[in-house]
């Protein structure tokens, strides 16, 4: 027997109310399904934790996502909803790596945007940081996020990962004149003479984006590393 010939004789097993009846109920649960999952989400972002426990509780995914790929761990990352992400970290088989249409990760985001606490709740649960293209450090340098630099450094970031332009923490830190960043970053060791796509330094960027201060502080440190290296 083909395969056409077996679906066609077992579909004909079925009366045909059965089967209306089937496609009916699917069509009535799709709108009440849709209507749970708005609310899931909504409780993410406006960080209502007793609703988003109820609705898991109900049966729905942990790694729900929008239209735009954002699951619910990303929503509460991102509307610094603290007790939401602590909720969703007790969650089996939580995604500490999914990203969103855009690439960002719960993390990154946290990281863009500064919520330490977040941040820390993340990194402490194990979600990756020290990965190819953007990444949280380089988000937090790019922003000047001081606190979230040192938690990512001293659970290991490489101070010299690299954006897609190929742009380093430092650069960014020192084009937009982070100082307390930049100075992190010159602690833990990052490169001092990195280019970018556009052939730009950091030290050339600090220059060029008038972040005196941090060109001095570079040449600085430039001198001191090569006085211990004699």
């Amino acid at each position: 027997m083909n395969p056409a010939t077996m679906i066609f004789s077992r579909l004909r097993a079925f009366r045909l109310p059965t089967i209306t009846a089937a496609v009916v109920g699917l069509h009535l649960a799709l709108p009440v399904w849709a209507d749970a999952l708005d609310d899931l989400l909504n409780a993410a972002k406006l960080g209502d934790t007793r609703e988003l426990v109820q609705q898991i509780a109900r049966g729905m995914d942990p790694n729900s996502t929008d239209q735009s790929g954002n699951t619910l761990l990303i929503l509460a990352a991102r509307e610094d909803q603290p007790q939401v992400v602590a909720e969703l970290l007790k969650q089996r088989g939580i995604k500490l790596d999914a990203r969103n249409a855009a690439g960002d990760s719960a993390l990154m985001l946290a990281s863009l945007r500064g919520y330490t606490g977040i941040a820390e709740q993340l990194v402490k649960a194990g979600a990756p940081f020290d990965h190819e293209g953007w990444n949280p450090l380089l988000y937090a340098a790019f922003e000047g996020r001081t606190a979230i630099v040192e938690l990512l450094l001293a659970k290991g970031a490489n101070p010299d990962a690299r954006a897609p332009n190929r742009s380093s923490a430092l650069m960014f830190a020192a084009r937009n004149g982070h100082e307390e960043v930049v100075t992190r970053l010159l602690k833990a060791g990052a490169d001092l003479d990195l280019k970018n796509d556009q052939n730009e330094t950091a030290e050339s960027w600090a220059v060029k984006y008038r972040n005196t201060d941090i060109a001095e502080m570079i040449q600085t440190e430039r001198k001191t590393r090569a006085a211990r290296a004699k």
